[in-house]
């Protein structure tokens, strides 16, 4: 990594697409997200800690940690990164003058076709997978222990909370609605090796996923589907989540038609790194946890 962590944190954006889209799923979990861009900031949030000696102690041992290699935050950034560039396809640059008031969705059609349904639901189990594998790199736990991470949504918040609540709400309602987790299974029962090979998604953090070949890593990110099938029901049912609650408040900044929600999708993908801005968060927050332990 050519940037140290207090680097990324303070270069995070403030304000674009991508934190208009996690505003507006604070309807979900109130509350929760709040977009901290400073290191420090978030040093005295994390810790509740005021003097500056101890503070910058803190800083400096997680940075250290972030930049020793054996550890495994740095790969789950790589995988924070990685997952969320193989649905940039929409440059930000063409996006710029439109932040910070409504999107006019219809204005961007020509440049944008409907994801394909198979593509966004194996687009929907990578980045499963990807949160999977990043927590076991985060917490230096085995690459597939699949048991640990599910027992430890239950005790998910803030960033974490809120990026696996944009997969649910992004990646799975608006494109496919209440049928989301029962269209990724059809997918992922019926998919290839080789349709897995040629997937972008799949191919750009293929390297870290448990398995020792294409089959063995299907295998996995099937079973690590299935294992946390119950808790995104789980999670839909409780937040009394639907697809028309999400597209209106998406619609706060996004203008779109009606008949054009398989258009949604592919726009949300395309001008969004929610995965790489949270997933930056939660690495932080995670060192600095344990940079306090070790200071």
């Amino acid at each position: 990594m050519s940037k140290s962590i207090f680097e990324l944190v303070d270069n995070l954006p403030k304000n674009n697409v991508t934190t208009m889209v996690l505003n507006s799923l604070d309807f979900a979990i109130p509350g929760q997200w709040q977009n901290t861009t400073n290191f420090e900031q978030m040093i005295r949030e994390v810790t509740g800690e005021r003097d500056e000696e101890m503070i910058q102690k803190i800083g400096d041992r997680a940075v250290w940690l972030f930049n020793d290699k054996t550890q495994g935050y740095q790969n789950a950034l790589w995988l924070y990164q990685n997952v969320d560039k193989s649905d940039y396809a929409l440059g930000a640059a063409a996006l710029a003058n439109k932040v910070g008031s409504k999107i006019g969705f219809l204005n961007f059609l020509n440049r944008l076709t409907p994801n394909n349904e198979k593509a966004q639901a194996i687009d929907l189990a990578i980045k499963l997978v990807v949160e999977l594998v990043a927590f076991c790199q985060i917490n230096g736990l085995p690459g597939d222990s699949i048991g640990d991470f599910v027992a430890a949504l239950r005790e998910y918040e803030s960033d974490a909370l809120m990026r696996m609540t944009a997969l649910i709400c992004i990646d799975g309602l608006v494109p496919f609605g209440a049928d989301f987790i029962m269209k990724v299974e059809s997918t992922l029962n019926n998919l290839s090796t080789q349709e897995l090979n040629n997937n972008a998604g799949f191919s750009s953090v293929s390297k870290l996923i448990p398995g020792n070949n294409s089959e063995g890593k299907l295998q996995f990110i099937s079973n690590s589907f299935e294992a946390v099938k119950s808790w995104m029901i789980g999670f839909v049912s409780s937040h009394n989540l639907t697809q028309n609650e999400v597209m209106k408040n998406l619609s706060n900044f996004v203008e779109f038609s009606e008949d054009k929600l398989d258009y949604v999708a592919a726009f949300l993908d395309m001008s969004t790194n929610y995965f790489e801005h949270t997933g930056t968060q939660s690495i932080a927050r995670s060192l600095i946890s344990r940079a306090m332990m070790e200071v």
